[in-house]
Order: structure tokens, then sequence, then C-alpha cells
């Protein structure tokens, strides 16, 4: 099993930057991979970025390339999601997720292990 515990969320003005961090814990491999998904009230859960966990290969949702970045700590077993530039639009809960495979697939259901989710809400 692997445990995801997040943290990072919380509130931040239109324009401005926030960073989340996703530890994991328990039995880990270095093919697994790491992405983030976020959910905004009413709608859908999408993908926002992943990562592979041995190749450091990355893939991104159009809306949040070029404003956020995905990176990883091999030694901390740690994701971390850097957001910059800010929207409105961004305000959702953020969901850390993970795969006993390496590739850094944006498909929500390939992904078995979750996290518990985190705020952030981006005001005007």
């Amino acid at each position: 099993q692997v445990q995801l515990v997040e943290s990072g969320g919380g509130l931040v003005q239109a324009g401005g930057s926030l960073r989340l961090s996703c530890a994991a814990s328990g039995r880990t491999f270095s093919s697994y991979a790491m992405g983030w998904f976020r959910q905004a009230p009413g709608k859908e859960r999408e993908f926002v970025a992943a990562i592979s966990w041995s190749s450091g290969n990355t893939n991104y949702a159009d809306s949040v390339k070029g404003r956020f970045t995905i990176s990883r700590d091999n030694a901390k077993n740690t994701v971390y999601l850097q957001m910059n530039s800010l929207k409105p639009e961004d305000t959702a809960v953020y969901y850390c997720a993970a795969r006993t495979r390496q590739a850094p697939t944006s498909m929500l259901r390939e992904y078995p292990y979750w996290g518990q989710g985190t705020q952030v809400t981006v005001s005007s």
C-alpha cells in the first residue's frame, strides 16, 4: 500500500504563487508515477500534471502549461506542484495521486492511490 500526505494549500490573490507538496510513504518503487488532479465545485475532477518517478518525464494539462511546474525529490519520496500566476479559475481541491507504473498518464482511472485533497483558493 501507498499513503499520500498533501500540504501547502491555502488562500492566495490572483497573480500570486503557491507550492503544494505530497509525501509518499509505505511500499514505494522507483517506477511509480505521481500526479496532481483538481476538482472545482460542481465540476468533474481534472488532470493537472504528472511526473515519472524514475525518469522525471512530465505531462501537463494545457490550462496550466507555463504557469505550473511539477517536480520530485527522490530521496524524500515527495512530489511538488509549484503554481505561479494563479487565476481565480484555479480555485479547486487539489489531489495528489500515484500509480505503480512509470508513465505519467493523464487518465484519472489509472491512479489507484489518492491523497485526501487540499483546498486552493485564488481571490480576485
